[in-house]
């Protein structure tokens, strides 16, 4: 996919950067066949850097430092290694183990850092390749319901940011994130097809249901089928962390068909992490924080440069939300 905040680098740099990582003994001469770039995702690049030790690795490369990001991505790197760290000191739940961080800039103009390579397709491919069963959909969609749910185990000393500074409410925090995404549309001049003044008095109708939620907890937040790793049926890797953060576990991305039917069928997700019928109150917070996901996306793109296409999908899924109300 393609977005101007992917940041490549020449042969020469990521032999760099592998070498200060593994040392030079680890790769071989010339500039191919040992590294490949990642196509999936929008925002970091990716790349396969195999060692000739045998290990194949994933490094990520930060935006370059002249490309202005969303509000919410600053920092994205550091907040996918302590998501990282975090996930693998308090669940089971299977991510990538961090081999080298590098944030001198010495190398390149961004951070970047090393990972194991996880064995696998991205689920999300497999099912727009036509290779998932309708039985394997719902098995697959219970498995990303039952990982969501441990991973929301985790508790958080605020809400908001893993490595703060933090809110002492989820509303505070919450009307935070949606007025920092309001204010990236604005300031890019993007065009919602709605008013921001409608969009923000849609938010002060519902805000006072953010109040009900007093415990923070770890949201992974982008837990879509692209980001679940498959290998032989199974689920065996959750990548991509960038986006989490301390907050209301019913924001998760699997509860947004709720809202928006495009998603596809909640239920096996629903079945999965072991929730019934939401609450008027729930409802409310569930339909800001699919307000919240539909704003990303329709701002993002003037953010990534991505083309009308994708500007015109997401602009669809904003109005229909707003259409529908709560």
């Amino acid at each position: 996919m393609e977005s101007i905040t992917k940041n490549r680098q020449s042969p020469a740099v990521l032999r760099a950067m592998a070498e200060r990582a593994f040392g030079p003994a680890q790769l071989p001469s010339g500039e191919a066949g040992w590294f490949t770039e990642l196509g999936h995702g929008w925002f970091n690049v990716v790349y396969r850097i195999d060692l000739l030790d045998g290990r194949r690795t994933i490094l990520k490369i930060a935006p370059p430092a002249h490309v202005e990001v969303m509000s919410y991505e600053r920092g994205a790197m550091a907040t996918e290694l302590a998501a990282l760290r975090l996930i693998r000191e308090h669940t089971s739940v299977p991510v990538p183990e961090i081999l080298f961080g590098d944030q001198s800039h010495e190398l390149c103009d961004a951070d970047y850092f090393f990972m194991s390579h996880v064995e696998g397709e991205p689920l999300g491919l497999l099912y727009e390749r036509g290779e998932v069963s309708p039985d394997d959909q719902i098995r697959f969609g219970e498995a990303l319901g039952a990982v969501n749910r441990e991973l929301n185990r985790i508790p958080g000393p605020w809400f908001g940011a893993l490595e703060g500074p933090g809110e002492p409410t989820w509303r505070d925090c919450f009307t935070g994130k949606l007025e920092e995404v309001l204010g990236d549309g604005e300031r890019r001049g993007v065009d919602l097809t709605v008013g921001y003044d409608v969009v923000r008095a849609a938010i002060a109708e519902r805000a006072a249901a953010l109040e009900e939620v007093t415990e923070p907890r770890f949201v992974e937040w982008d837990l879509f089928p692209n980001n679940a790793m498959v290998h032989k049926g199974r689920i065996v890797g959750v990548i991509d962390h960038e986006r989490a953060f301390y907050g209301d576990p019913l924001i998760e991305a699997g509860f947004v068909a709720l809202d928006l039917p495009a998603f596809g069928d909640p239920g096996p997700f629903l079945r999965g992490y072991g929730r019934g019928e939401l609450t008027t109150g729930e409802r409310r917070r569930r339909w800001l924080y699919t307000l919240y996901l539909a704003l990303v996306m329709v701002i993002e793109t003037e953010f990534r440069n991505t083309g009308a296409e994708q500007y015109e999908k997401c602009g669809e899924r904003l109005r229909e939300l707003l259409d529908a109300g709560d």
